[in-house]
C-alpha cells in the first residue's frame, strides 16, 4: 500500500509539473510560408480568390477534387466548399477579401478552426509577386496539445510550402 501511495504521489506531481510547464507555451502559433512567382499579380490573385481554382494547385484539392462540393455564388465565384477526409468533415470558407489577399477559415470536425491568410504582394520594378501564406493556429490549454504545438510548424509547414510551390508552377506555366 505504501509503494502504491508513493507511486501515485510521484505520478500526480509529474502531471502537475507538466501542466504548469505547458502554461508557458503560447496558445497561438503562426506558420508562414512564401514563394516568389514570375506572373502578374492579377493572374495569381485569381487563383486564390476562387476556391474552384484551388484544384489547379492546392494538393488537397487536386487529390480530392471529385469529392469536394463547392458552393458557388451568383457571380460564379466559390467562397466555400466542403469534403470528407478520413471520416471527418472539412470546410473552407473565405471570410474576407481585399485587393491583394484573402482570409479563409478551415474547419475540421473535432479540431480547432485554423485561420488562413494568403497575400499576393507585387515586387517593385518587376513582373514578379510574392505569395505569402500565414496560418494562425489556436491551441487548447491541454498539456498534450501545447506540446504538440511545439512541432506543428514542422509538421504542417511543409504542406503549405508544397501548395505555394504548386501555385507557382501553375501560374508560371499556364
Amino acid at each position: 500500500m505504501r509503494l502504491f501511495k508513493g507511486f501515485f504521489i510521484v505520478l500526480a506531481g509529474l502531471f502537475i509539473f507538466i501542466t504548469i510547464l505547458s502554461l508557458f507555451i503560447p496558445s497561438k502559433l503562426m506558420v508562414t510560408r512564401a514563394v516568389v512567382i514570375n506572373a502578374p499579380a492579377g493572374k495569381v490573385f485569381n487563383e486564390i480568390n476562387n476556391l474552384q481554382n484551388w484544384k489547379h494547385w492546392q494538393p488537397v484539392f487536386i487529390s480530392d477534387s471529385a469529392k469536394i462540393k463547392f458552393n458557388v455564388s451568383v457571380d460564379g465565384i466559390s467562397n466555400s466548399c466542403e469534403w470528407d477526409s478520413k471520416g471527418k468533415k472539412n470546410t473552407v470558407e473565405i471570410k474576407n477579401k481585399s485587393a491583394n489577399s484573402i482570409s479563409a477559415i478551415l474547419k475540421r470536425t473535432g479540431e480547432n478552426d485554423v485561420q488562413n491568410t494568403i497575400s499576393i504582394l507585387p515586387l517593385a520594378d518587376s513582373n514578379q509577386v510574392q505569395a505569402e501564406w500565414n496560418v494562425l493556429i489556436r491551441l487548447k490549454w491541454y498539456p498534450w496539445e501545447k506540446f504538440y504545438g511545439i512541432f506543428i510548424e514542422k509538421i504542417s509547414g511543409q504542406g503549405y510550402e508544397d501548395a505555394l510551390n504548386s501555385l507557382k508552377s501553375y501560374a508560371e506555366n499556364n
